[in-house]
């Protein structure tokens, strides 16, 4: 089924909805005077997200940028399958028809209908992105659908890397490498994105029903489920809270350690996007690490260019 994007006057998209599945179904552009490229979707969709990732991509070639693009663009459309989708059946099947759509740009003689992944038809080959790496990020938003509490550190990171790990990798590809060792790195870099991100959004998932944090952890510094529910700030809850952040600083250290120098300078925009995140744990730790149940901590965007320009120029030590 296809969903029309058209152009108001103002410039922005107008989605006209069909009823059988999520919104994000294959859209065709159309304009009175333009046809908008597949390209052009992908970074109409990035520059509306405001995200922390788009940073890196400025000091990038023109090449490589449109690529980080086109994954990211991919990555905002299954996210908003999950987010959008209140029929846990519709966004099953939706993600189900991305994973098909997505195999086409795979297929020497096909056309997907999704302009992501006509973009990505070009992209992929490009920069040999595999088509599993692609599709475990569909798996993850799966897991998302059908939300499991995590019982232990490693369920949790077998999400991470669906979500974000596997996001890391095709990343490292993107960007360029010598050392297969890299792929290494941009997994754990990844992870502890990932990590930040669950940090960030305690307070967020819990009034959504949600919790990410492993339940060994509740159990080990007894903080009941319904405590982080209920939005109360206990010691105990304080004391969990610190050890995710401890964890989570640990990560960034052992991803950055992986780093093969040869790949440093190819890996300058990747470590750009874990310099802004890592910026941000530090300042949710500032701000008190209890407080994650009452708001959600963001970076103000002059701060993450000047974050982004300091990492360029300098690196990043964790």
């Amino acid at each position: 089924m296809k969903h029309l994007f058209r152009r108001k006057s103002n410039g922005s998209l107008q989605l006209k909805k069909q009823p059988a599945l999520c919104a994000t179904i294959a859209p065709i552009i159309l304009h009175t005077n333009h046809i908008m490229t597949p390209l052009e979707y992908c970074h109409d969709k990035a520059q509306k997200s405001g995200s922390s990732f788009l940073a890196g991509f400025k000091f990038l070639s023109t090449e490589r940028r449109n690529a980080m693009t086109v994954l990211y663009a991919f990555c905002r459309e299954l996210d908003d399958v999950v987010d959008d989708c209140s029929d846990a059946n519709v966004a099953r099947q939706t993600l189900l028809w991305w994973r098909q759509d997505l195999a086409k740009a795979y297929q020497a003689n096909a056309t997907p209908e999704h302009p992501v992944n006509q973009a990505l038809q070009s992209v992929a080959p490009a920069f040999a992105l595999p088509q599993d790496e692609l599709e475990d990020i569909i798996n993850g938003m799966e897991m998302d659908l059908h939300h499991v509490r995590y019982q232990s550190f490693d369920d949790l990171q077998y999400y991470c890397y669906r979500v974000a790990g596997v996001v890391g990798r095709l990343i490292a590809r993107i960007l360029g490498y010598a050392n297969p060792q890299t792929l290494q790195y941009a997994e754990k870099l990844g992870l502890a994105l990932q990590l930040t991100n669950i940090i960030r959004d305690v307070g967020e998932d819990a009034r959504m029903g949600r919790i990410y944090l492993p339940m060994d952890d509740l159990q080990q510094f007894n903080c009941p489920a319904n405590s982080i529910l209920s939005a109360q700030i206990t010691p105990e809850f304080e004391r969990l809270m610190q050890f995710q952040y401890e964890r989570a600083v640990q990560t960034y250290r052992q991803a950055v350690a992986l780093l093969p120098s040869e790949d440093q300078k190819a890996q300058k925009a990747g470590l750009i996007m874990g310099s802004i995140y890592y910026a941000l744990l530090l300042e949710i730790e500032r701000d008190g690490l209890q407080n994650v149940l009452r708001y959600k901590i963001r970076l103000p965007n002059p701060r993450k260019m000047r974050i982004a320009l300091k990492t360029w120029l300098l690196g990043f030590k964790p």
